[in-house]
């Protein structure tokens, strides 16, 4: 089976005929193969440096003013886009941009693809190796949208529905024995 990733102007044509989400769908965002997405104002980060998987993490929240934000190298900064995406026909999956990835500011480098049925603003994991200002509503990154083969039960979790940077609950990794 080859993998069918959407042009831009089918990605149109499924918004137009709602089998696709984008809220609020901008054609001049469409590219060859992608939409570019956009982050919110709304930036959070870990109150601590140190972090326990098992523990719940607590999180402050700032807003990007209009002139910019330094991000610090060694936080882990959690955004959101500004659109809202999901899909019941087609995999969403988002990446960053390419021309931030050259300035050292890294976005969804461990959960890049998203889930059948769900429908949301995206929690953007956001990372620098450097001091880099970001601005709000500046492109991001793009999402593109695979075909689906077989029947596969849309996503009912947690994060489906969340429009805001979250972190999961502490019980979210413990494992339990049998």
């Amino acid at each position: 089976m080859d993998l069918v990733i959407l042009t831009g102007h089918r990605i149109r044509e499924e918004v137009e005929a709602g089998r696709i989400t984008i809220d609020p769908f901008d054609p001049s965002l469409l590219n060859p193969n992608s939409y570019n997405y956009r982050i919110s104002p709304v930036l959070r980060v870990h109150r601590t440096h140190r972090l326990d998987a098992h523990s719940d993490h607590p999180l402050d929240e700032f807003t990007i003013p209009p002139d910019g934000y330094v991000l610090e190298p060694g936080r882990i900064y959690l955004g959101t886009t500004v659109e809202r995406f999901g899909s019941s026909h087609y995999v969403p999956c988002l990446i960053g941009r390419s021309s931030l990835g050259r300035l050292g500011v890294f976005l969804e480098y461990s959960a890049y693809m998203g889930n059948l049925g769900a429908c949301h603003s995206w929690t953007l994991e956001i990372e620098v190796v450097q001091r880099t200002r970001i601005y709000p509503g500046a492109r991001m990154g793009q999402i593109t949208w695979t075909a689906k083969t077989g029947a596969v039960p849309e996503y009912t979790g947690r994060f489906g529905r969340i429009d805001e940077a979250t972190t999961p609950p502490a019980h979210h990794f413990l494992t339990t024995s049998s």
